[in-house]
């Protein structure tokens, strides 16, 4: 099993900046990657960014790109979502999610981090 632990939500104001983290622990000689995806009340779950550990590739949503910035750090086994101009419609749970190796399937997930952008 792969363990993911996100912290760094908060409350911010519109346009204002956050960053969260994800620390991965267990069988991380398994994953693949991370991602970070985000649910608001009402609505489905949706990607929002995520990092290969060996090649650093990123991909990120429509959404996100050019405001929000995923890296790593494989020596922490740390991943990190830098937010800036952040909207109120950011306001989510967000999750940290394991890419497995073998599947590349989303297998692991956090238990999320709340963020709350105020208008």
């Amino acid at each position: 099993q792969v363990q993911l632990v996100e912290s760094g939500g908060g409350l911010v104001q519109a346009g204002g900046s956050l960053r969260l983290s994800c620390a991965a622990s267990g069988r991380t000689f398994s994953s693949y990657g991370l991602g970070w995806f985000r649910q608001a009340p009402g609505k489905e779950r949706e990607f929002v960014a995520a990092i290969n550990w060996s090649s650093g590739n990123t991909a990120y949503a429509d959404s996100v790109k050019d405001r929000f910035t995923i890296s790593r750090d494989n020596a922490k086994k740390m991943v990190y979502l830098q937010m800036n101009s952040l909207k109120p419609e950011d306001t989510a749970v967000y999750y940290c999610a394991n890419k497995a190796a073998t599947t590349r399937q989303y297998d692991y997930w956090g238990q999320g981090t709340q963020v709350t952008v105020s208008s």
